[in-house]
């Protein structure tokens, strides 16, 4: 990574903080608290990324990295951010981007996802988090409960071979156009009035949380699972938007973090998701806040569902001798792993 990109990460993360906290209202102190801690980690991600990134290519003797993202890269980062923030997700879009166009490894594209989108979706928790009430609690050990997913479910992923992500994430994208398909027909549950769980129904929610969180890493989106999972058990759906989001916008950048250590991600796609998508999501945060959805997301079933089939399709092609190909993932899995002491 270039020190210029290195420059342009930090200052985006400075003035995203800057910003947002200047036009937040006045909150109660337990969300001050919180957004405190995501201001924090916004500006830890955009420090620790580039120095992790600048030391393990110095430690591997590997060439400079690219000046910076491709044109593509930024304007998919907008896009899919964009609508994101307006309720259409950003993982399956953006994988089906990534696929049609080649832009990387299907291996690489989980890491790819959790780290571009990271700051993105820090933006997202800052604005929005601030404006709906939830038992802390309950928010507190869901957001531990997904960060442990995902830092156990990254150091997974990051080691499993192609055909294995390839399959995972065809799979992903099927299950990521049926719920497109259920929230178009209007099948998602509708919910109850809490905003708080006790007992068997607070360890459920945890307990599945910490698998989405898993899960995640895969390529598999959280919103929609964990607002099905949490309106089913009766919370009040606008109560899980702070869980779903301070969840993402914590589990995101530690889980990434894994990734790029391994290697296993694309330097350039992600660049260009984390510097297109904060703007975007500003943008439809403060200014647009709502549109009329339906038909992009039937053009996003689409897409998707295509997507999955691709993606499936290449898992299934022939493959090599069973001990050529272990033997090449070995490698090419070392390869890009750091040395111990790193």
């Amino acid at each position: 990574m270039s020190r210029a990109m290195r420059a342009l990460l930090g200052a985006l993360g400075v003035a995203i903080v800057a910003l947002i906290a200047y036009l937040t209202p006045p909150v109660s102190p337990i969300t001050r608290a919180l957004l405190g801690l995501l201001s924090l980690m916004a500006l830890w991600f955009v420090w620790r990324w580039p120095r992790l990134e600048q030391r393990l290519a110095a430690s591997a003797g590997a060439a400079p990295g690219p000046a910076g993202p491709g044109v593509f890269d930024l304007a998919l980062g907008f896009v899919t951010d964009f609508f994101d923030t307006l309720g259409i997700g950003n993982f399956a879009p953006t994988t089906a981007a990534i696929k049609f166009t080649r832009r990387t490894r299907d291996e690489d594209i989980p890491g790819t996802l959790n780290v571009g989108h990271a700051l993105p979706v820090l933006t997202e928790a800052l604005i929005f988090i601030a404006a709906i009430v939830v038992d802390p609690r309950l928010l507190i050990a869901m957001i531990v409960a997904s960060i442990l997913g995902a830092w156990l479910g990254a150091g997974v992923v990051a080691r499993l071979p192609r055909r294995a992500v390839q399959v995972g994430m065809g799979t992903a994208l099927a299950v990521a156009a049926a719920l497109f398909v259920a929230a178009n027909l209007h099948w998602m549950p509708v919910g109850g009035s809490a905003t708080a769980f006790s007992g068997t129904r607070f360890l459920v929610a945890v307990g599945g949380n910490f698998i989405l969180g898993a899960l995640m890493t895969l390529g598999i989106g959280l919103y929609a699972p964990c607002l099905i999972m949490l309106s089913l058990l009766g919370l009040d759906p606008r109560a899980a938007f702070p869980i779903m989001m301070g969840s993402c916008a914590f589990l995101m950048p530690i889980g990434g973090m894994r990734f790029v250590r391994s290697r296993r991600y694309n330097l350039s796609v992600a660049l260009g998701l984390a510097i297109g998508g904060p703007p975007a999501v500003l943008i439809a945060g403060y200014l647009v806040k709502s549109m009329p959805l339906v038909w992009l997301r039937w053009l996003v079933v689409c897409v998707v569902l295509y997507a999955a089939v691709m993606m499936l399709t290449s898992a299934l092609r022939r493959a090599p001798p069973p001990e050529r190909a272990a033997a090449r993932e070995v490698l090419e899995v070392a390869a890009r792993s750091p040395q111990a002491g790193d």
